[in-house]
């Protein structure tokens, strides 16, 4: 008899305490794992999400000050009170400041044809002296736009020299002393002096329609404390943000805040503050938003970047929202606490119960489990006998005495059974193996046969005709044939060539006999043997040809094989420059391993993108009245039977190069049969 396997490490009682209690225990902390992993996910993307789209209102919004601006300054341009006082000769100064005034600009120019500020909202201080340098406003790209008729705004960033310009005050306004701020990228500058302008120009026209001017306007960002707090009242509203939490928006001038409602320790709006250098990488150095978590001034903030463009699409500052972190972490934690107290909770009432209802399995399986003890000892009379509790458990144990008894009395036989079972396998099995060896080997030879019969048939025939035509000719044309010897010598290799094609259509069948069938070739000599092969195609197309052949390692192949594949190149190359053209043949030695590489370049119209893919697929042809699409397929398969490989490159216009490499031990591969004397046409 067989003995039961033991388990081992402990009593019964021990391993089912084991198996109730493990479940559980191992689930709690998966579960708090998985709780915490998955909700600071959930939680952090919903931030995420809220301030990506806190950050769209904020550029819609400034988006729209914009067009409100461009639209106030087309409308002052096309207004009739402009038009009558250019026309009329009148003072323009009192007007442009007028409507700078109501219209909440910080400057108006008018500007002529030539970009010349001939009236200014400053009046006439504010006009530079005539002639010179600064009285040209053709620097900017939006006075440009206008002068060619084209209204444009954007914003533009004004120097210390130009704010002087416009009015000496707005120089001041835009002063900001640079506070030293943590986790900011390194500045040697004290302060900030330079301004970020909403910068707009529109043509000005005359009643008959023509171009006469540019008005020309600005508006300072830097300390427009209207801007950025009607931006965070407009995102961040009375509900926006629960427990008591404020939203902030900046403006920034590079990296500096020349606008915000961010407030430092003491209160103060934090102007002049840097951000943070990881921010100022992502943003300003690559372009990119950014919505994440940031350290901002003094704290952390959930926060979103976007970068500024001027009118050149340089990007010169940043539109800034975000939230304070601290109060929705807080938020987070204690529910990530209650969740994991309430996990916590259910598993102990689960094992409580778990271990009452495993009390009454331990005692009749302890049973049972002396009993199995007992027959591994070698008493294969020992018995369970009746148990009480549970039925299913106490069915188990008059199963498990029946089934002693029907293995004592089966074992005997089953020994028997076994033993002459295992012979007749035996037996079986190796006359499974010769009948399968027989099978294998005489499906070879009839495949085999089959397909040397049908060759020998259909191609040895014509080819015997056609070699005694050529024998005819040779015949009577006597010594009239020495005009075309050379070409009557071509036809001769060439049936030849057929022939041997023939004879080895077993080498695929058979590719270990395969394998001796190599010659030592030297690359050059034979690229230079191809070319008579192709002559007529130089000639027809005007085609030059040049050699770079540097290669001086000898390769192992079948030379007519590797002779069609160059001839098949070669005549692909000249279809692909039917107006002339260059074509190069070079050879140059490779190693590891050790080999040459023969590239055949040529100067055509170049293989189109999605085409370069497909060249050496079956029957992809690009000539579909010429070719059958076979050439490179067949090409690749005698190159990679001897281990090389071909390879392509090529772009619309500029040509193509195909490049074999060639290993000077053949490595051998067994390919198809259908792949060895196909035509060379693409």
């Amino acid at each position: 008899m067989r003995p039961f396997p033991k388990m081992r490490g402990g009593s019964v009682r021990a391993r089912l305490l084991v198996l109730v209690l493990a479940p559980p225990l191992l689930m709690l902390p998966l579960l708090i794992g998985l709780v915490v992993y998955w909700g600071n996910a959930a939680y952090d993307r919903l931030l995420v999400y809220k301030v990506n789209a806190e950050l769209i209102t904020a550029r819609q919004y400034l988006d729209r000050v914009l067009e409100a601006q461009q639209l106030a300054v087309a409308g002052f341009a096309a207004s009739a009170r402009l038009r009558a006082a250019m026309e009329g000769g009148a003072p323009l100064d009192a007007l442009l400041a007028e409507q700078a005034h109501s219209r909440h600009f910080d400057y108006l120019h008018l500007l002529d044809m030539n970009g010349k500020l001939v009236a200014s909202s400053a009046g006439e201080d504010g006009l530079p002296a005539a002639g010179g340098a600064a009285s040209l406003r053709t620097e900017w790209p939006v006075v440009l736009s206008a002068l060619a008729g084209e209204a444009r705004i954007a914003l533009s960033v004004f120097s210390a020299g130009q704010l002087d310009e416009v009015g000496p005050p707005l120089r001041e306004r835009a002063r900001l002393v640079i506070v030293p701020t943590a986790n900011a990228r390194p500045d040697p500058r004290d302060e900030e002096v330079r301004g970020m302008m909403i910068h707009a120009a529109h043509p000005v026209l005359d009643a008959r329609g023509r171009q006469t001017g540019v008005l020309e306007a600005g508006q300072l960002l830097n300390r427009n404390l209207d801007f950025v707090d009607t931006i965070n009242d407009l995102v961040y509203n009375d509900d926006a943000l629960p427990l008591g939490s404020r939203g902030t928006a900046t403006l920034f001038l590079d990296d500096v805040r020349i606008a915000t409602n961010v407030r430092m320790f003491g209160g103060d709006r934090a102007l002049g503050t840097r951000v943070s250098a990881d921010v100022r990488h992502r943003v300003l150095d690559r372009g990119e938003r950014w919505l994440d978590r940031a350290f901002v001034v003094n704290d952390w903030y959930v926060s979103g970047y976007e970068p500024l463009l001027d009118g050149a699409h340089r990007r010169i500052g940043m539109l800034y929202v975000g939230f304070p972190e601290g109060p929705f972490r807080a938020v987070k934690q204690n529910l990530l606490a209650g969740l994991i107290g309430l996990f916590a909770l259910v598993v102990a009432v689960a094992v409580m119960l778990s271990l009452r209802g495993a009390r009454t399995i331990f005692r009749p399986l302890e049973r049972m489990d002396k009993t199995i003890g007992a027959v591994e000892q070698g008493d294969a009379l020992a018995r369970t006998g009746g148990v009480e509790g549970v039925e299913e458990i106490a069915r188990l144990a008059d199963h498990l005495d029946a089934l002693l008894d029907t293995v004592a009395a089966r074992e005997a036989d089953l020994k028997q059974l076994n033993a002459e079972l295992d012979r007749k396998v035996v037996e079986r099995t190796a006359e499974l193996h010769e009948m399968q060896r027989q099978l294998v080997r005489s499906e070879k030879l009839a495949a085999i046969g089959q397909l040397t019969a049908g060759v020998a048939h259909e191609i040895n025939n014509p080819i015997a005709v056609m070699q005694g035509n050529l024998d005819l000719m040779r015949e009577l044309l006597g010594p009239a044939a020495a005009g075309v010897s050379t070409e009557i010598r071509l036809l001769d290799e060439q049936v030849n060539r057929i022939r041997l094609i023939v004879t080895k259509l077993l080498q695929y069948a058979r590719p270990g006999e395969f394998a001796g069938y190599v010659d030592d070739v030297d690359t050059a000599a034979l690229l230079r043997d191809t070319l008579p092969l192709v002559e007529h195609l130089v000639r027809r197309n005007r085609v030059r040809i040049e050699f770079d052949t540097r290669a001086t390692t000898r390769v192992r192949i079948n030379r007519d094989e590797l002779q069609q594949v160059l001839v098949n190149l070669v005549v692909n190359a000249l279809h692909a420059m039917p107006a002339g053209g260059v074509l190069t043949l070079a050879t140059r030695d490779c190693n590891a391993p050790a080999g040459v590489d023969i590239a055949v370049s040529d100067t055509g119209h170049g293989i189109a993108p999605e085409h370069l893919g497909r060249v050496f697929d079956p029957f992809f042809t690009t000539r579909r009245s010429e070719g059958t699409g076979l050439g490179l397929s067949v090409s690749l398969g005698l190159v990679e039977r001897y281990g090389g490989t071909i390879s392509v490159d090529s772009k619309p216009g500029a040509g193509a190069c195909f490049t074999l490499r060639l290993l000077a031990e053949p490595v051998f591969r067994q390919v198809g049969a259908g792949s060895e004397g196909r035509s060379a046409d693409d």
